[in-house]
């Protein structure tokens, strides 16, 4: 082979390679309908990893949704659809619009339940089993009864034994549908076609009543999608028009009338209004809104008509976001459910070996063998183990349900049994026990001789006057001025306060920042200066003489002192503090009842740590720490406490909210870092959300070892009672059953837990 010959062979080769080389994944999401226990979920997941081209298939058994990414060279949405429904399932790749859930939601109970597929043929399997039992019990009809037993079981058993049937030739392990199947066409093989009716009707009924309750436990993120409307006002130059969501851009201007919903995440351009943020941040109050401020989707314009700049599109949006995470965390197994998963994977092949055994050993001992065979089949029903599997996953889907529409958003199952194991919490300062926005608190001019001119510390700024000094009102005027280029947080809360009042002032010129220690402008040509005790100083070389006691009062009151003055005199002083969050008490307080130690970590200085951990009654506390600091901390905390939860903003706080157990964000509501860091996130700014956390984590704790000792109990129960034969048929669908309908409905008193007070 010639050289030109091997190099055109390579080239060819390597183009056949790249047009077989992989693309780059396509992710779809399907709604699978027909999912009715983790079985269904694990079936699907199995079967299409099986399929040539697809990477990854994660069913959400919780939200009966199917997440499958695949190379759309080798495969497509139709073959996975296609393999989907081989399996006796149905998939469609739209999501079910808003319309739909509000005509669902706006139905009752029955109207669900009716609307089941199985709910029909469960009823006419009823009625056939109904009218046997009574002609057998006036002994007429001849072989009608028996006739009607039989039509009970077909129609009954249509469902189970088509589920079956496509489970045993998909290459699966007997499901309950296969045993229950089994169980009954045994039962009328040995001639008790009314066992055999009554198991399969129980078990039909069973079925439709799991499908009703667990839909109504998927509801609870049904309500949040349906929290924005279908569309909006849009003011496009002169027109306005009302147009779908999806058509909406950013930039677009939507008016909002009172009384509607926010359809869109947005700025306010014009008008005021007070807004419920309850659907996304769990407030109850509600919250005042004007021009430049920010608003959410699904929240409520309560009283003025307002126009908002539109920020994100409809997919964007924070309610969407909140939706797409919520439903991510009902994919994630606890920790109780892996184990749970693994006891079963042993469990159930050994119920099966022992069913054989009994309906085989005995006999060939002598014994009769129908007797025998009827407690096998018997076994049979009560082994697949339903309630164990479910137990779990009803209960985190209930927690992370009602704690999203309290504004509390748990990532995954996990972090909410880990909330629960919580014995201590650190939390940041500023922005998390306090407001994070600093605000004056005293304004003090002195006289020419260095006394106040006004009692220190009463935080009130009426005119008072010297001689020689400045009123209140002038110094904040002065400082105003000095300030107003700045954009310093103690200069924008200095002219917060004196727009606050309505004290006018006017930019100095020739503004210069003073790197560290304040600023200087020239007001009406005179110099003035601004900043803290050192500029004073050192830097000016002034005495301040009677001034430092003043000072000195205002730092041990955790408070940062700035300083007025014209290069030769100091005229005043201003106080600015960052003020407490009215519930960080009330919060602290309520996680010391639960034995819980709380701790502060700031980066700001001790003086102010001291009195903040004070004021809010936290008895441990470490200032000025940076960020790496922080993680320091957090992981010697983790050496003496085990499980801690870190809360903070998520910005700054980032690497400690990640080295913790559980990483709690505060003020989640439009903070993409406060979403993407924290493993659980705070969509409002109330400290009270981590007790009500801690409270609804731990009762999910009880709720799941209740389930899960329950459905235990109940098996350990049944297969006892087998063997002296005390257990028939219908009795052991019924505890089969009624096992797993208690389980749910035990996990869906979550839905209902309320915030303490």
């Amino acid at each position: 082979m010639t050289t030109q010959q091997n190099i055109q062979q390579q080239s060819l080769r390597t183009r056949q390679l790249l047009e077989r080389a992989p693309q780059k994944p396509v992710t779809h999401t399907l709604v699978v309908k027909g999912i009715h226990c983790a079985d269904c979920a694990t079936r699907i997941e199995k079967t299409l990893s099986q399929v040539e081209g697809v990477y990854r298939a994660v069913v959400s058994f919780p939200a009966s949704k199917l997440k499958v990414a695949f190379d759309p060279i080798v495969t497509n949405q139709a073959r996975i659809v296609s393999e989907v429904e081989r399996l006796g399932y149905s998939a469609v790749s739209e999501e079910p619009t808003k319309d739909d859930l509000a005509g669902k939601q706006g139905k009752n109970g029955l109207f669900l339940l009716l609307g089941d597929p199985k709910t029909l043929p469960t009823l006419l399997s009823g009625k056939a089993l109904v009218l046997g039992f009574s002609l057998q019990l006036l002994e007429v009809g001849g072989i009608t009864p028996t006739v009607l037993y039989a039509l009970a079981i077909i129609i009954g058993g249509y469902h189970p034994a088509r589920a079956g049937l496509l489970s045993l030739r998909a290459g699966f392990s007997f499901d309950m549908n296969v045993l229950m199947i089994i169980a009954v066409f045994g039962a009328a093989a040995i001639g008790e076609w009314a066992e055999g009716a009554t198991v399969i009707f129980l078990f039909s009924l069973g079925n439709a009543l799991e499908s009703y309750t667990l839909e109504k436990t998927r509801q609870s993120i049904q309500r949040l999608m349906d929290l924005s409307p279908n569309d909006a006002l849009v003011r496009r130059g002169e027109e306005e028009l009302r147009l779908p969501l999806e058509e909406i851009q950013v930039g677009d201007q939507v008016i909002i009338k009172p009384g509607e919903r926010i359809p869109m995440d947005g700025e306010i351009i014009e008008g005021s209004t007070s807004v419920n943020e309850a659907p996304i941040t769990g407030e109850s109050l509600p919250v005042e809104k004007t021009v430049g401020d920010e608003v959410f989707a699904g929240t409520i314009n309560q009283e003025g008509a307002v126009e908002i700049q539109v920020t994100k599109l409809v997919q964007d949006t924070t309610l969407a976001r909140i939706i797409q995470l919520v439903e991510e965390a009902q994919e994630q197994r606890a920790p109780a459910q892996r184990y749970v998963d693994i006891f079963v994977r042993y469990y159930t092949p050994a119920v099966i070996t022992l069913a054989v055994g009994i309906a085989t050993i005995p006999p060939l001992l002598g014994a009769p063998f129908i007797p025998w065979f009827y407690r096998a089949l018997t076994l049979l029903v009560v082994s697949c183990p339903c309630a164990l599997v479910i137990s779990t996953p009803v209960s985190v889907v209930s927690a992370i349900g009602n704690a999203a529409r309290n504004g509390v958003l748990i990532k995954g199952g996990v972090y909410l049994e880990q909330s629960g194991a919580i014995s201590a919490v650190a939390f940041d300062k500023t922005g998390t026990l306090t407001r994070g926005v600093p605000q004056v608190t005293d304004i003090i001019p002195f006289s020419g001789d260095g006394r106040a001119s006004e009692p220190v510390g009463t935080g009130k700024t009426r005119a008072v006057r010297d001689g020689k000094g400045l009123t209140a009102e002038g110094l904040l005027s002065l400082a105003a001025a000095i300030e107003a280029r700045s954009e310093h947080p103690l200069a924008e809360a200095i002219r917060r306060e004196a727009a606050r009042q309505g004290v006018a002032f006017k930019a100095g010129e020739n503004f210069t920042t003073l790197t560290g220690r304040g600023a200087r402008a020239e007001i009406n040509g005179q110099q003035y200066y601004i900043g803290n005790l050192r500029l004073f100083t050192t830097d000016l070389g002034l005495d301040l003489g009677e001034i430092t006691p003043y000072w000195q009062r205002l730092q041990e009151k955790g408070k940062t002192v700035i300083l007025v003055g014209d290069g030769t005199r100091v005229l005043g002083m201003i106080a600015i503090a960052d003020r407490v969050r009215e519930t960080s008490l009330e919060a602290v307080q309520a996680l010391r009842e639960n034995g819980i130690k709380t701790i502060m970590l700031t980066g700001d200085n001790k003086v102010t740590a001291r009195v903040i951990a004070g004021e809010i009654g936290i008895e441990t506390y470490q200032a000025e720490l940076m960020p790496e600091d922080k993680v320091r901390a957090i992981q010697k905390l983790q050496k003496k406490h085990r499980v801690v939860a870190m809360v903070g903003d998520g910005i700054n706080d980032a690497p400690a909210l990640a080295a913790a157990s559980v990483g709690i964000a505060m003020g989640g509501a439009g903070t993409d870092t406060a979403l993407e860091t924290a493993d659980i996130a705070l969509m409002g700014d109330d400290p009270m959300k981590i007790p009500y956390l801690v409270g609804l984590s731990r009762q999910a704790l009880r709720i799941i070892k209740q389930n899960i000792a329950f459905s235990l109990s109940v098996k350990l129960a049944a297969v006892a009672l087998i063997f002296p034969g005390l257990l028939n048929l219908w009795l052991a669908i019924l505890a089969d059953t009624g096992a797993s309908l208690l389980v749910i409905l035990n996990g869906m008193r979550l839905l209902r837990f309320r915030v303490r007070g």
